[in-house]
């Protein structure tokens, strides 16, 4: 049931993105490069909007969202239980898993942030 709300949310959110794209070019553009500033992925001078803005509400960003969204139904944490062993992508592009960066007896600290 929740794979399948996900999916009408998450469908819902590209369709109309997707037509706002297509009848207001110059104001999504200027939307999702306020999106960037936020995240400060306007800072990377190897991204710039014509390589990954007209990539937004594609149908390879609807598979995207929906396989990181269903897989985080996945990742349940407990208070006292142990910690998902999340798969995360490194700077070089390796997949791995959070608890591969434990070193000995020192405690993992995460910090988390968001792109949105």
């Amino acid at each position: 049931l929740q794979k399948i709300l996900i999916l009408l949310q998450v469908t819902l959110s590209v369709v109309v993105g997707k037509t706002l794209m297509i009848l207001f070019p110059d104001a999504m553009k200027r939307y999702i490069l306020k999106m960037g500033e936020k995240s400060r992925m306007n800072q990377n001078p190897k991204f710039s909007y014509e390589n990954w803005g007209p990539t937004f509400f594609s149908f390879k960003y609807l598979q995207f969202v929906l396989k990181v969204k269903w897989k985080r139904l996945e990742d349940e944490a407990y208070e006292g239980h142990p910690a998902p062993n999340t798969p995360v992508v490194t700077l070089g592009g390796e997949v791995c898993h959070v608890l591969d960066f434990m070193k000995d007896n020192r405690p993992l600290i995460l910090n988390f942030g968001s792109c949105t």
